[in-house]
């Protein structure tokens, strides 16, 4: 079983930076691909970043490239999304996510991740 516990959300205008942090707790959940989703109000939850299980292959969704960066540190069992150049279409509640694959991949299918954190709210003012 794994437990995940995300972090850092908040109120920021337009333009700043968020950090979120996602703990993860599970005998080999520093193995597991992780990755982060958000969703709007009125919206279904979609992809946002996703990383392998050693840190060495991202995947990030086209609205968020060059301005959101995720990264793990498996030591300590927890993974990061760096958010810059916030927009108010940023605003949702970012979940974080794990699939309980050995060595898996940066992506994978939103049905395919099995353990969910419980959210945390980022609001982007204008």
């Amino acid at each position: 079983q794994v437990q995940l516990v995300e972090s850092g959300g908040g109120l920021v205008q337009a333009g700043g930076s968020l950090r979120l942090s996602c703990a993860a707790s599970g005998r080999t959940s520093s193995n597991y691909p992780m990755a982060w989703f958000r969703q709007a109000p009125g919206k279904e939850r979609e992809f946002v970043a996703g990383v392998n299980w050693r840190g060495s292959s991202t995947s990030y969704a086209d609205s968020v490239k060059g301005r959101f960066t995720i990264s793990r540190e498996n030591a300590l069992n927890t993974v990061y999304l760096q958010m810059n150049s916030l927009k108010p279409e940023d605003t949702a509640v970012y979940y974080c996510a794990a699939r309980s694959q050995i060595y898996g991949t940066a992506y994978y299918p939103r049905a395919d991740y099995n353990y969910w954190g419980q959210g945390t709210q980022v609001t982007v003012s204008s």
